[in-house]
């Protein structure tokens, strides 16, 4: 039988190639390379996506949670609360200018940020909170906004894994004070290469990112403050710009996948499924299982051996990794168990039921299908 990726994007640039070609001439005839008007565009449609005002195009996520960090004027000294169930950018970026982060447990079923564990974690240097709307499902921001802005906390959202998702009716990206979108080809909006975006409400932290982003100045060779290199590339932007159109039916494909995954899982005792939560609304940038009792491995060992691709975010919690060894950071208990248990089966826009079935037929088998 042929062989499922944990992703296919073939589907979706074979669908787009017209546009897509012609985006792409489009910019080579123009010659505008760099900041042309594409990435001008883009910036004003994601920011109308996203229900803010303003939003910079960068280079790439990362480079959207180190300059909006900067933007937020967080720096050496500083402390910011973070989960270490997530990518290691998301700690790189804290570390990168200048700060520390602080490590906070996760909620096993949202596998976000746990607000008492945060709440926990505020100290006398808490600058920011970098809440992680993992695999696309939104963190429990109204809790989290509680703790912070009392104490004049800033929220910066990572929203790399959430582009479409919303809160209460709220978009992802305006639920803080700003928030990172990346554009890495794997998103639910990808680029075809690196690419990135910071939002915000926030005229003044938005001028401050534009001036990051090109070597700390308004104007050339006026440069006020030391800042990057970090512009989206006029390719990337003519290339998203006709792929963001369909985002939301994508997000919706995903959504009905999801719910199929379920209805195929449920009432195994030996996994856990992830449910949509109530009042959000989740982009499933992944569809993450639990596997329980010490077998995830053995499953995507016996997942692979059936044809079907799987895959583990995060086998190793930031936490944990060699960089941070000799901060011995205290466990957190429930993002070490996580790490160990956690499967993300295939999911993309146009994968068919058949395929589904299938996938959800070889997890069954796996995990030896216990339902009662």
């Amino acid at each position: 039988m042929t062989a499922i990726p944990p992703l296919d994007l073939r589907p979706e640039v074979d669908a787009l190639w017209p546009a897509l070609t012609a985006a792409i001439e489009g910019v080579l005839r123009s010659t505008q390379f760099i900041l042309g008007p594409n990435v001008k565009a883009l910036e004003a449609e994601i920011a109308a996506d996203s229900g803010v005002g303003h939003a910079v195009g960068l280079n790439s996520g990362t480079d959207a949670l180190v300059i909006g960090l900067r933007a937020m004027g967080v720096g050496p000294g500083d402390e910011v609360i973070a989960p270490a169930f997530t990518f290691f950018a998301t700690a790189e970026a804290i570390d990168a200018v200048g700060a520390r982060p602080v490590f906070a447990d996760v909620d096993e079923d949202s596998f976000n940020l746990d607000p008492a564990a945060v709440a926990a974690a505020v100290g006398p240097r808490t600058r920011a909170i970098m809440p992680v709307h993992l695999f696309g499902r939104p963190a429990d921001m109204p809790a989290l906004r509680a703790i912070a802005e009392p104490r004049g906390i800033r929220l910066l959202e990572d929203a790399a894994q959430a582009y479409g998702a919303d809160l209460g009716g709220r978009r992802v990206g305006a639920l803080g004070h700003a928030a990172a979108f990346s554009f890495f080809p794997t998103k639910n909006l990808g680029a075809y290469g690196d690419g990135g975006m910071l939002v915000t409400d926030d005229a003044a932290l938005a001028d401050r990112a534009r001036m990051l982003r090109q070597h700390g100045g308004k104007h050339k060779y006026a440069n006020e403050i030391l800042g990057y290199n970090s512009r989206l590339d006029e390719l990337q932007a003519a290339i998203l710009r006709v792929k963001r159109p369909h985002v939301a039916a994508w997000n919706d494909a995903r959504r009905r996948i999801a719910a199929r995954y379920r209805a195929a899982l449920a009432g195994d005792a030996g996994l856990r499924c992830p449910e949509d939560p109530v009042g959000a609304r989740h982009v499933y940038h992944q569809f993450t299982i639990r596997v329980l009792d010490g077998r995830r491995d053995a499953v995507q060992r016996a997942m692979a051996d059936a044809g079907i691709g799987t895959m583990v975010y995060y086998p190793t919690p930031v936490h944990r990794l060699p960089v941070y060894a000799e901060r011995r950071y205290a466990p957190l208990p429930v993002t070490e168990r996580l790490a160990g248990e956690v499967l993300s089966l295939p999911i993309w826009p146009s994968m068919d039921d058949a395929t589904v079935d299938r996938v959800a037929g070889a997890v069954r088998a796996a995990v030896g299908d216990r339902r009662g």
